[in-house]
């Protein structure tokens, strides 16, 4: 089976590369370090002077997720360097906006699951370790590093029911690829049993370490200066919609005769921002970027704010009086609602949270977040809690509480990572 996937991937990779161009039309990024996709890294400034720590991040959420982990790494291993990759242009920009200035951190992107490319990889970083985060497992990936003798270590790791049933379905593929990792640090008591079913050895529950991550200071003052140019208006953020939860919500914005609450609307994924813009204008609601406000003060005729930015969701949250978490309202399973939670907010969450269950249970048992059962509801509930400032503040002092309790992973995490490296 692993034969006829890896044939598949060398027969399927001139779409593969094809569609990196299609996609770089409104994402330039897709066209940029296409070599490194395919196992050639003359440009990634690393020398081999230095051990290697490897982190793979396939996109941003795992990307600020790993954050609390890789100071970790770099602060207990101060004579290595840490490799960070990633396989989608936002994560590496992420990666760019939180470590650029950390030296001894190198970005790259993983080459696509061939023997080939991956064996390539390896022998041009020679990693002491591999960490995985959440749920990149690789078939190929997992036979090389087995070859190389590479520790592989999925950490932050959660696994849907969904997911399972796929996996099971093709043991010699991911069965096998399972019972090759070294060590896996699960979120949850229901990741961890999924995981084991799967196979895994020496799985252990660390918890998420999403609950690690602090708001950074720079992005609540920037938050805060947002707040002032969005006016006396309250203020609720729709944060990482995607498609189809758009139009649902401005919808259900044009049925509430409330001009005095301002809807900031971040859509998860760049290459959507001016699709959105276009179904707010086309709505006939005067719509504002945060690329082009400059410094100036909304007028109130202005209903939609896009933040149409990278790297400012904390900002964002810090500039909102209530939070809805987008990926929700549709199947699609969520996102995360700790950032929000972080920052003392009220979070509201639509009916599918399949891919952070756990969290959007204890997050509701906590009082700080709240189910609805489509946009409508959402913004039946947002306006109960802009109207009555008493219940919007014990609810994001609640989700703030519960974010706060729920941390340590980093640190279980650790210690597991420690006897790999060693």
């Amino acid at each position: 089976m692993r034969l006829i996937y890896s044939i598949a991937w060398w027969f399927a990779l001139p779409l593969v590369l094809l569609r990196l161009f299609v996609r770089g039309r409104k994402e330039p990024g897709y066209r940029r370090h296409i070599a490194e996709r395919l196992g050639f890294y003359r440009g990634v400034s690393y020398d081999g002077s230095a051990p290697v720590l490897w982190v793979h991040a396939v996109s941003v959420g795992e990307t600020r997720a790993a954050q609390p982990l890789i100071d970790a790494l770099l602060t207990a291993y101060p004579t290595h360097v840490l490799l960070l990759t990633h396989m989608t242009p936002t994560g590496r920009a992420t990666g760019k906006d939180l470590f650029g200035k950390q030296t001894r951190v190198v970005q790259s992107y993983l080459p696509y699951d061939t023997g080939w490319m991956v064996g390539r990889f390896l022998r041009a970083f020679k990693p002491s370790l591999c960490v995985l985060m959440e749920t990149e497992v690789w078939p190929n990936v997992m036979v090389q590093c087995t070859k190389y003798r590479v520790p592989v270590a999925l950490v932050n790791a959660r696994l849907s029911e969904r997911s399972l049933n796929k996996g099971l379905k093709f043991p010699s593929l991911f069965v096998e690829a399972a019972a090759a990792m070294s060590c896996v640090a699960a979120q949850t008591e229901g990741d961890a049993a999924r995981i084991r079913q799967l196979g895994a050895p020496s799985v252990h529950v660390t918890g998420s370490i999403k609950f690690d991550v602090v708001p950074p200071a720079a992005m609540l003052q920037r938050g805060a200066i947002l707040r002032k140019q969005f006016g006396a208006r309250s203020v609720l953020a729709c944060a990482n919609t995607r498609d189809g939860e758009e139009a649902l919500i401005l919808d259900a914005l044009l049925a509430q005769n409330r001009p005095d609450i301002l809807l900031l609307l971040v859509p998860r994924h760049p290459q959507r921002f001016d699709e959105v813009a276009q179904l707010a204008e086309a709505r006939g609601l005067s719509l504002v970027r945060r690329s082009t406000i400059g410094s100036d003060q909304l007028t109130a005729d202005v209903r939609v704010f896009l933040g149409d930015s990278m790297g400012e969701m904390f900002a964002y949250y810090a500039a909102c009086d209530v939070a809805f978490v987008g990926g929700s309202l549709l199947p699609l399973g969520g996102h995360n609602l700790i950032e929000a939670s972080a920052v003392g907010k009220p979070v509201l969450i639509g009916p599918h949270t399949f891919n952070f269950s756990d969290a959007a249970e204890n997050a509701i048992a906590a009082g700080g977040a709240l189910r609805v059962a489509d946009a409508s509801a959402m913004w039946e509930q947002a306006i109960r809690l802009l109207d009555d400032d008493t219940a919007r503040t014990t609810m994001g002092e609640s989700a703030q509480h519960f974010a706060q309790q729920h941390g340590g992973a980093t640190a279980r995490t650790m210690a597991l990572l420690i006897p790999l490296i060693k």
